[in-house]
């Protein structure tokens, strides 16, 4: 699963919604996807994920969510809990494109599209690196956000980082970061035809030492922390499930289980603005921080992410008589227990 699927034509940042992806899946086939996001993975059975359901729902009606932030506001857009539900929300869908693109790989040597388009991709590749790479230099040299680091230590300062791409799909995003110096590479994707897609173009290019399993985000089986976590239009995805809203809840707790602390976390999106990530992230931190009485007896502290930084440099583009960019990229800093 990796987000949004773009036309091939010229519309990189302005990806319009396949219509006809609604056609590449029956309603017996969308309703099986709908009651099935539990993968089947090589690692045995799934988490609970009826308890989980449970958990979340019972969070989603018994809040009260805070005011909108201070932030200002991007892009006058409806709330990202507003969007509507989708076959790019289901397993279903990914299953049969995947497929698709899996045969094309095989017969044609295609791997597919790039989500979001190759230009967002290089801007998003390049934008990360330099902040890993001054975060790793020290606090006063992360402040300086266009650090361009090019000095002979930078591949070293860059494989120290574990990252873990989130829905990784064709798992090009990888590929890019290894050529930028990251070494400790690791992708999931629920989609069993995505990782096989993935393992198969990556081996063709020479880059076999990245690793990737099939694995589902909301109920993962990975139990170690990651410092650098990617996330390229799978929060998306999970939004336009027809439970997004609660789907968006548990998607926020398993990435704080996921990212160790000081790590960093990067997202993608299409479907929400920053001050709308900003504020589903104070909801979620607002919660964390309600539950800190709750642990109080076993003197933990709640996760907490905060803001860091975002993307300020995709084009902005005129779309449907309005002027700005329907992709934006927010990076968040996992707090130190």
């Amino acid at each position: 699963m990796a987000g949004m699927r773009l036309p091939p034509e010229d519309s990189d940042l302005f990806p319009a919604r396949p219509a006809a992806a609604l056609d590449l899946i029956s309603d017996d086939d969308r309703s099986v996807a709908a009651d099935s996001w539990s993968i089947k993975s090589d690692y045995g059975s799934t988490m609970d994920d009826e308890q989980r359901h449970v958990d979340a729902a019972e969070v989603l009606s018994s809040c009260n969510f805070p005011a909108a932030s201070d932030y200002s506001s991007d892009k006058d857009l409806p709330d990202a809990n507003e969007v509507e539900t989708s076959v790019l929300g289901s397993q279903g869908y990914w299953d049969a494109a995947y497929g698709e693109d899996l045969a094309n790989f095989h017969e044609h040597g295609h791997v597919g599209e790039t989500c979001f388009g190759v230009e967002v991709m290089e801007v998003l590749v390049t934008w990360t690196k330099n902040w890993c790479v001054s975060m790793w230099q020290g606090p006063n040299m992360a402040d300086d956000k266009v650090c361009k680091s090019e000095s002979s230590d930078s591949h070293r300062e860059l494989s120290s980082w574990s990252v873990l791409d989130i829905g990784t799909g064709n798992g090009l995003l990888l590929q890019e970061l290894a050529k930028q110096g990251f070494t400790d590479l690791t992708g999931i994707d629920y989609s069993e035809g995505a990782i096989e897609l993935a393992r198969s173009i990556a081996l063709r290019g020479g880059f076999s030492s990245i690793n990737f399993m099939v694995d589902d985000v909301l109920e993962t089986k990975l139990e170690r922390k990651f410092q650098l976590l990617m996330d390229k239009g799978t929060i998306d995805a999970i939004g336009q499930h027809p439970d997004g809203p609660i789907k968006r809840i548990m998607y926020w707790e398993s990435v704080s289980n996921l990212l160790a602390p000081g790590g960093i976390l990067v997202i993608t999106t299409s479907n929400s603005t920053k001050d709308e990530l900003l504020q589903e992230v104070e909801n979620f931190n607002q919660r964390r921080l309600s539950a800190q009485d709750i642990d109080q007896e076993k003197n933990s502290k709640p996760a907490v992410f905060r803001y860091l930084d975002h993307v300020q440099t995709y084009p902005n583009m005129v779309y449907d008589g309005a002027e700005g960019s329907r992709v934006a990229t927010i990076a968040f800093i996992r707090k130190s227990d």
